[in-house]
């Protein structure tokens, strides 16, 4: 049931493309969400879409992954073991700015009278362009061209294009390249009143210790008040016309400007090339941060824009390569479709030694915070396509192992407890309810793992850390549950994915997933024990395990509680949650979602109702757990009671709508997630895309639609093609061999394009593939 609706960009001024977000005119109504939408992001380093001129602007952002403030937590009543340290993304001075004067009038949208305006972000090129043609006051018509990226291969740098050209007349012309610290670091005056999704640091967070200029280079470094980060950011420029011109450069603590003053002629180019680069560290002092990025930016301008721009385009070629999603029959879908895995890529791609926050690089929204998004909504996507990201983000969580086991110490749990939100590794969850109290963070994480391996065939990585991993989480479950007289494994006060529902017994995606992890972690422990004694002996050393120990997880994963409702036919999403009353929906206002903006906790938490899915999902990650009666039957039961408040929902939603037959409701989720923020379903795009969303567009795309089953490494396609679309074509990276999937409504063709030979199924029925022989099946209506 649907209670969110997309509220789409006019389609004259935002025209398809299959290859380009397109704007044709400028409007300040939608500031907000194409700041977001236009965003160019490495991973790494992220530049929210503002106009180089700096205003209007509805919040300023420029991004690097990880640096981030702290601040004390504030409880109104202190308990032992609640978070104590906030953690919250600043943002790094500002490089984009470039403002333009002709005759000293200045450019400013939408003031300015423009005859032509276009701005597109290029999924192909990596650059966000925009071409305008302003007439001045005084009559002079004047073609601006500019182009951004944040470079895919040299992470810590951007790359800015500036022309201008006066078409019909002589021009006096200043051109300001600035680089600011804004010291914005929070929420602009834009956003809602009370959202406890965002947060706005009071006072000054970065103070200045050097800052530089040496001809027409400016370098500024910072350290921050209270996490101790360095930051060192630079820039530099080439200048190109046949126009005379002077340079004028300025610096102080918090901006430096290099001004052009030029005698402009009609009809000749004036071309402005900036770099700007950005190092940070929790370890290195900001004077050899300078002295790197120096470096950089003297390598950028040897290298020059242009050949910058076709190393981009070289990378974004073989992203499509191994990532593209082709549909045909509906040119909207297929726009959005590619924004979607854009923006994904653009989050993940250079996500070395960080995880991938819930907004990527592209707004202050949930503070820079990793959540459980990565393991469950964006490696599934980074393990088809790109395996080397995601074994890097399961590094990543590794990392954090040392502070989840003093976590897991703190609050009297054996192995390791990972941190439901945080920069650092440290928990910086204020509301335990629904953040300590997800405990099923862990079997995230365990279930992540154990897909890598099977999709990628990469054992290696349990050798390296992913046993270690595996030990520590199963040892969290082992303790926090118990038996009860008849032998039954409990797990008590735990919150599921579903946040409307909090701290309660036996949730069911909890249960479930707890068992995997224990049943895997012993798995994998034995399969190591065989495999390499010695190796399997200096784990158990490192970690104090022994034999029995694993057997004990055995027997926790076997004698596990899972609630189920023979009268009703369901799983309850915990012990009682059928007990509870039923939200009112009718009653609701349309204005009241979400409704944790509109009604106090208590009042959420005594109801059936859901933020998201969490049933749906168990049914979604674990399906050959549940028979199909029962997929139809919990599905029609939870489906109602979603508010969709959460984006994690609607892609779920579709996967099993498209899996029990039910086409109208799968692609009504399905454009839900695949709009969420080209239609701000949320109303809130401009905090920052929904990255998890937009690994869930790939997730029903390819789980959904295209019918991929991947259950313990068995690869199964049973599709299900939406009405309209006449084709739907994608490739997957299978352990190293690359398979390509064509459904049209009539038939599904496997062709293995890469690789010596692949094991597949569809509906049950194995195929064996071998290298460029394309198999097709015709496919007959299925589920009635």
């Amino acid at each position: 049931m649907q209670r969110r609706q997309p509220r789409p960009l006019p389609r004259l001024d935002y025209p398809e493309d299959p290859w380009r977000l397109i704007e044709r005119r400028f409007n300040d109504r939608y500031l907000a969400r194409t700041e977001t939408l236009f965003t160019v992001a490495n991973g790494h380093l992220g530049l929210r879409g503002n106009h180089e001129e700096g205003r209007p602007a509805y919040e300023h952002g420029t991004l690097i992954a990880g640096f981030h403030e702290t601040w004390p937590i504030s409880h109104a009543e202190e308990a032992f073991g609640l978070a104590k340290t906030g953690q919250t993304i600043v943002d790094v001075p500002d490089a984009k700015i470039i403002t333009l004067y002709v005759d000293d009038e200045p450019l400013f949208l939408p003031t300015a009278h423009t005859i032509e305006y276009e701005r597109a972000l290029d999924f192909r090129s990596g650059m966000l362009v925009r071409r305008l043609i302003w007439e001045t006051p005084s009559g002079k018509r004047v073609e601006v061209v500019s182009r951004r990226l944040a470079s895919l291969r040299h992470r810590h740098l951007a790359a800015f294009d500036f022309q201008v050209r006066i078409l019909n007349d002589d021009a006096p012309v200043v051109i300001s390249s600035q680089l600011v610290n804004r010291e914005d670091a929070g929420v602009p005056g834009g956003h809602r009143q009370f959202d406890p999704r965002v947060r706005k640091l009071d006072g000054r967070v970065l103070d200045n210790v050097v800052h530089t200029a040496d001809d027409q280079r400016l370098l500024l470094g910072y350290v921050t008040q209270r996490s101790g980060m360095s930051l060192a950011c630079g820039v530099d420029h080439v200048m190109e016309t046949d126009c005379g011109y002077q340079v004028v450069t300025e610096v102080d603590e918090d901006a430096g400007k290099v001004t052009y003053i030029v005698e402009a002629s009609k009809g000749s180019p004036i071309c402005l090339t900036k770099f700007a680069c950005y190092h940070t560290s929790r370890n290195v002092p900001p004077g050899e941060l300078i002295d790197r990025t120096d470096r950089v930016l003297r390598r950028a301008m040897a290298t020059g824009f242009d050949h910058i721009a076709a190393g981009q385009r070289e990378i974004l070629d073989d992203f499509w390569r191994r990532s593209d999603v082709e549909v045909e029959g509906d040119a909207q879908v297929q726009q959005a479709v590619r924004w979607n895995l854009f923006q994904l890529f653009q989050a993940a791609a250079r996500a070395e030694g960080s995880g991938v926050p819930a907004k990527g690089l592209s707004g202050h929204g949930y503070e820079g915070h990793y959540f459980w998004d990565i393991e469950i909504f964006v490696l599934p996507f980074l393990c088809y396509t790109e395996p080397r990201i995601a074994r890097n983000l399961l590094r990543f969580r590794y990392s954090m192992l040392d502070k989840a086991r003093e976590r897991a110490a703190e609050l009297n749990e054996a192995g390791a407890l990972f941190p439901w939100r945080t920069i650092t590794g440290e928990e910086a969850s204020a509301y335990y309810q629904a953040g300590t109290a997800q405990y099923h963070l862990n079997a995230d994480i365990a279930y992540a793992l154990k897909r890598y391996v099977e999709v990628t065939g990469d054992n290696d990585v349990l050798a390296e850390f992913g046993a270690e991993l595996l030990v520590e989480t199963a040892r969290m479950w082992a303790g926090l549950g118990f038996y009860d007289d008849g032998g039954r494994f409990h797990l008590f006060t735990v919150t599921g994915p579903d946040e409307y529902t909090t701290v309660v017994n036996d949730n069911a995606f909890t249960n479930l997933m707890a068992r995997l992890n224990l049943n895997w972690a012993a798995t994998v422990l034995q399969e190591l024990r065989e495999r390499d004694p010695h190796q399997y002996r200096v784990l158990c050393s490192d970690v104090g395990l022994d034999d029995d120990e694993i057997l004990g997880w055995r027997r926790a994963a076997e004698a596990m509680h899972v609630p189920y409702d023979e009268k009703r036919g369901v799983n309850p999403q915990d012990a009682q949650f059928l007990e509870r009353e039923v939200w009112d929906f009718d009653a609701t206002p349309a204005d009241h979602y979400p409704l944790l903006l509109h009604y106090h906790p208590l009042v959420i938490y005594r109801h059936q109702v859901l933020k998201q899915a969490d049933v749906v999902l168990a049914m979604f990650l674990l399906g050959n757990e549940f028979t199909f009666a029962q997929k139809r039957s919990n599905f029609d039961y939870y489906d109602p009671l979603t508010t969709s408040d959460s984006s994690l929902s609607p892609p779920v939603h579709s996967i099993i709508a498209a899996e029990i037959g039910d086409r109208e409701r799968a692609m009504a989720h399905f454009r839900l997630a695949l709009l969420m923020d080209l239609a701000d379903v949320a109303e809130n795009a401009g905090h920052g895309v929904h990255v998890a969303s937009t690994g869930g567009t790939w997730m029903a795309l390819v789980y959904g639609f295209g019918g991929l089953r991947d259950f313990d490494g068995a690869i199964d396609f049973d599709p299900v093609m939406p009405e309209g679309w006449t084709r739907l074509r994608f490739p997957l990276t299978i352990r190293g061999q690359r398979l390509l999937i064509d459904i049209t409504p009539e038939h599904l063709t496997l062709t293995l394009q890469a690789g010596g030979g692949l094991a597949v199924g569809v509906r049950g029925q194995p195929l064996e593939l071998s290298p460029q022989t394309p198999v097709s099946v015709a496919l007959r209506a299925r589920h009635g």
